[in-house]
């Protein structure tokens, strides 16, 4: 049952999200501002494909946390769920993404269209330079700068990776962090096909202002994320039932 009902969400997600893109379209030809009301009506689609298909609820914590104007928002990332979900909480949120998806087709039209900043992996100190001022521009704008710290999705369990590009941006842009812990990765694992009911918890937490010292900031906001991931991690095991991958962890750490 599992296997079908994932199946039958893998191609709504990505059917609707094909509707929508060409039937949204013509948006291209406005002015952005008019816009931005897209990304919220397909994140709030998934979700209910993801709720009634597969029984993927949301429970949302910390919203008082979230400010209005330019930050960096910092997520935990382990799954493709916060990728296609959590941007509806800001006004104009601003991913730092690989620069090849934007030579996708329609896809990479919307991300051009409303200012997403496309990073090139391969020329790693030009990259830094460009991405730098895509994001201080963005920020003045008073727009939110979208950024997993650890750079791709790590599984459950998986020991944290935190990279320099995030601490980059705190010293630079001299603006509030907003960390995001979650626990998405317990229903729809790194790089799986399956999606289990049951339900994501994210939390935002209390910002982290300006003016640390990097080294200081880094250790201090993969503290928060890691301690508050972990948590909503442990109440997904305590969950009835208990979602299949502890099954796994436990498993891997008896071998």
């Amino acid at each position: 049952m599992i296997f079908l009902r994932s199946a039958l969400f893998q191609i709504l997600f990505y059917s609707v999200t094909l509707v929508y893109m060409i039937i949204l379209s013509p948006v291209m030809l406005l002015p952005q501002r008019w816009g931005w009301w897209i990304l919220p009506f397909w994140m709030n689609t998934m979700l209910f494909l993801m709720r009634w298909v597969v029984g993927l609820k949301v429970e949302f914590r910390g919203k008082e946390n979230i400010i209005e104007g330019g930050c960096i928002v910092a997520m935990k990332h382990q799954s493709a769920w916060e990728t296609v979900t959590l941007a509806q909480f800001f006004r104009r949120p601003t991913f730092i993404l690989k620069r090849e998806l934007q030579w996708i087709p329609i896809f990479g039209w919307y991300t051009a269209k409303f200012g997403q900043i496309p990073i090139n992996r391969g020329k790693r100190s030009e990259a830094l330079a460009a991405m730098m001022e895509a994001a201080r521009k963005a920020v003045q704008s008073g727009r939110q700068i979208m950024i997993f710290p650890e750079g791709t999705r790590r599984p459950v369990g998986a020991e944290p990776k935190y990279k320099y590009g995030i601490a980059h941006l705190y010293k630079d842009l001299e603006c509030p962090v907003l960390p995001v812990a979650l626990n998405a990765g317990v229903y729809w694992p790194r790089a799986s096909f399956l999606v289990y009911p049951g339900t994501v918890i994210v939390e935002f937490l209390p910002l982290i202002q300006p003016g640390l010292p990097v080294d200081e900031f880094l250790a201090l906001i993969a503290e928060k994320i890691e301690t508050a991931s972990n948590r909503l991690i442990e109440e997904a095991r305590q969950a009835t039932p208990k979602p299949p991958i502890f099954a796994k962890l436990e498993s891997a750490d008896q071998a």
